[in-house]
């Protein structure tokens, strides 16, 4: 009688403790909209829809500040192998423009020579104006681009029930391993108190 009585409290504290943790996962998500309890004068909501503006706010501004900036994107998009290559293609637009517009009375010695010239002029400075260009472009698009806002906009305007579906995917090994946790908790507690209400 005395194990019998020890074990039903260490299976119901398992219980207890199990479902428990399973309510509070639960909980930081559900309910999705708020819900009031008139008596209590309270209002529940989950964690995460009650704090999406927050949560939103704060993604948004870790991402700029500690993981990507507009800064480094544009200077992804102007790396050395692309300064030749935009080099490359002006002075083939430079080329067939000159060659174009040049009068044909000028002949063909001298338009090999100035288009050499050309050539020399924009491999020369090509690279400085590139540079330049570039800073003013980052300048212009810290100004006017903020990442924080973007993704800010994106994790606001997201579906709660599809956020919650993909975030339950993810940790579903660990949120798993905190029910079977609570439970075990549960057990050993349940155990405890029976072998204190036999003894005492």
């Amino acid at each position: 009688m005395f194990y019998v009585k020890v074990l039903l409290l260490s299976i119901v504290g398992a219980f207890i403790g199990w479902m428990t943790n399973v309510f509070a996962i639960k909980l930081i998500f559900r309910p999705l909209n708020p819900i009031k309890i008139p008596i209590l004068n309270l209002e529940i909501q989950g964690l995460i829809p009650k704090r999406k503006r927050e949560i939103a706010n704060s993604i948004g501004h870790t991402v700029e500040t500690e993981l990507i900036s507009i800064e480094e994107i544009m200077d992804k998009l102007i790396e050395e192998e692309n300064k030749s290559e935009i080099i490359s293609e002006i002075k083939k637009k430079i080329r067939d423009i000159a060659e174009e517009k040049m009068p044909s009375i000028i002949p063909g010695a001298i338009k090999g020579i100035i288009l050499v010239y050309l050539d020399e002029i924009i491999e020369a400075e090509g690279e400085n104006t590139i540079n330049e260009l570039s800073d003013k472009l980052i300048n212009k698009a810290t100004s006017k681009v903020k990442i924080s806002e973007i993704i800010e906009n994106k994790v606001n305007n997201f579906e709660l029930v599809k956020l919650e579906k993909i975030i339950l995917n993810i940790a579903k090994k660990e949120l798993k391993h905190i029910e079977l946790l609570g439970g075990f908790i549960g057990f050993c507690i349940g155990f405890i108190q029976g072998i204190i209400i036999q003894l005492f």
